[in-house]
């Protein structure tokens, strides 16, 4: 008798709480900044709302698609085609606070980057089972992964997206050392990136102000520090329990959009050190579902690539935490499933599709 399929209903449960947590967080954030820009201080909350719907409709589909039917030649190619025409085709459109990094089609926005964040752990998980064995070869695997990625980044930094470019960069050495790549190859890789780290940096007058900031936000605190500064005072205000939810007074345009990258600073503030640590809990509860539904797959494929959509999520996560209570420069990376952000939602709530369907077949 065939196996009854099943997903798996902590990692469903968990993300559906942040869902509807980020909702409660979003109206919270933006409801001030909503009703003096728009005349409605529902308009984030409905947005987010109906790009939520979406997600979980891409959610529902994905679960239920065979993930071992993306291991194909004539799904990942075209996926990986269409990522480049998209990143490319965004560099033309109009800019939106100095970047690249948006289709606009009426009320609608559509972020190709976050496209990248599905595709190229796609296409890794697929070429490295191609080459199972072989990972150490470096003019049939390791380059043309090079060429992939560096392409891919390549383009997200000319948005400009430095934090995107960094997050694709944590996938794929995750999915590279869960390939059997050895620590001395990413040694050398991260003694030949330091120049171009450099040059990025400090070609850019926005990065290397940042990277400023982090270092002594109070030497400019109505400057360069201001925004870091200001999610200090939100998180240490917060104390133990927090001030009350929607007491918050660091959204009331001290922090810049905190419906977005920083509204974890917003949740600091309101529910202090518990509501952090919860949130903080809920990720490290998901990272834990992606590694036993990548440890239970039978095949490298979905092995790897439960592994790269996890790091994807969590890393973020990850990033966006450490940025706001001040221990990385300041990135546009959102919390993901909490912050305002519908191509980011629809994005992550399609890959933990992806999981859940890859855990039905894990034993």
């Amino acid at each position: 008798m065939a196996r009854q399929l099943q997903s798996d209903k902590v990692l469903f449960g968990a993300v559906v709480g942040l869902v509807l947590f980020g909702a409660l967080m979003i109206f919270s954030a933006s409801a001030v900044l909503a009703s003096e820009k728009h005349d409605n201080s529902y308009y984030f909350l409905w947005r987010q709302l109906a790009w939520a719907v979406v997600g979980f409709i891409a959610l529902v589909v994905m679960m239920h698609v065979d993930y071992r039917r993306l291991a194909s030649p004539l799904v990942v190619f075209p996926a990986l085609a269409g990522q480049f025409i998209l990143l490319v085709l965004v560099l033309f459109a109009d800019r939106n606070h100095h970047t690249h990094r948006w289709f606009h089609l009426g009320a609608v926005s559509f972020q190709p980057s976050e496209l990248a964040k599905i595709v190229l752990p796609l296409f890794l998980a697929f070429f490295l089972d191609l080459r199972k064995g072989q990972v150490n070869d470096w003019k049939h695997t390791l380059l043309p992964i090079a060429l992939v990625a560096g392409v891919t980044g390549w383009l997200v930094l000319a948005e400009p997206d430095f934090g995107t470019a960094l997050a694709l960069g944590l996938v794929v050495a995750t999915m590279l050392f869960a390939a059997g790549l050895p620590l001395r190859s990413f040694a050398l890789a991260g003694l030949s990136a330091v120049p171009l780290l450099y040059g990025l940096i400090s070609q850019s007058a926005y990065r290397h102000n940042r990277l400023l900031a982090f270092w002594n936000p109070y030497a400019d605190p109505l400057g360069k520090g201001f925004q870091i500064l200001q999610s200090y005072i939100a998180i240490g205000t917060g104390g133990i329990t927090g001030v009350g939810l929607m007491e918050g007074r660091q959204k009331l345009f001290f922090l810049p959009e905190p419906q977005t990258d920083f509204i974890f600073a917003v949740v600091g503030e309101e529910l202090g050190l518990i509501g952090a640590l919860a949130i903080a809990a809920v990720f490290a509860l998901i990272l834990l579902r992606g590694l036993r539904a990548s440890t239970g797959c039978a095949d490298d494929f979905g092995r790897l690539l439960a592994i790269g959509l996890t790091v994807m999520i969590v890393g973020q996560a990850l990033v966006n935490m450490s940025v706001v209570l001040g221990l990385l420069p300041t990135k546009g990376i959102p919390l993901p499933f909490v912050s305002y952000g519908g191509s980011s939602l629809l994005v992550s709530l399609a890959a933990v599709g992806i999981l859940l369907n890859i855990s039905q077949h894990a034993s």
